[in-house]
Formats: structure tokens, sequence, C-alpha cells
């Protein structure tokens, strides 16, 4: 599998690591119930199709990624830097 990173372009994907799914939100501290930080550390989904996912470029830019992947094909349909998707979320 080949990952197109936004600043080195396309790599193997030996050069990344996978850290998982891009979407799950943090609760907020010590205010954050045992029961909503189990379930945010502990359960994920598996889907089968298309998944947000965030990646580190550690053997290059060091950079984290967002990248959207079919889990059934491997096709990759978008990468994104992480940072800039931070920037651009709704507070």
């Amino acid at each position: 599998m080949r990952i197109t990173c936004p600043h080195c372009g396309a790599r193997d994907a030996q050069e990344f690591s996978y850290l998982g799914a891009a979407d799950p939100q943090r609760p907020d501290g010590m205010a954050a119930t045992e029961a909503a930080m189990t379930e945010y550390v502990y359960l994920r989904d598996n889907p089968a199709g298309s998944h947000r996912e965030l990646w580190y470029h550690g053997a290059g830019c060091h950079a984290w990624l967002v990248v959207t992947r079919d889990t059934r094909t491997h096709a990759i349909a978008s990468v994104e830097a992480a940072r800039a998707r931070k920037a651009g979320a709704a507070a």
C-alpha cells in the first residue's frame, strides 16, 4: 500500500505508523466518567468500507495525517494533514 503524503509525495506504508480511527473525541479530562474513558480507549468500530484513520509519517516529515481508506480493498480515497483538519474543525 502506498500513501501520498501531502508534504513528501507517494511513499510506502512502511514509512507510516497507524494510530486508529480519526473521529473519536476524547472525553473532557478529569470531568469524564470512568465509563466514558473506557469507551473512548477500548471500544472501536471495525467498519467494512470507508474509514477515516490517523497515520504518522515517522520515516519522513513526521506529520500526522488523516487517511480515508476502504478497509476491504485498501484503496485510499484522500489524505490530508491532521493539523489542517483540526484547524478547520468546529469548536
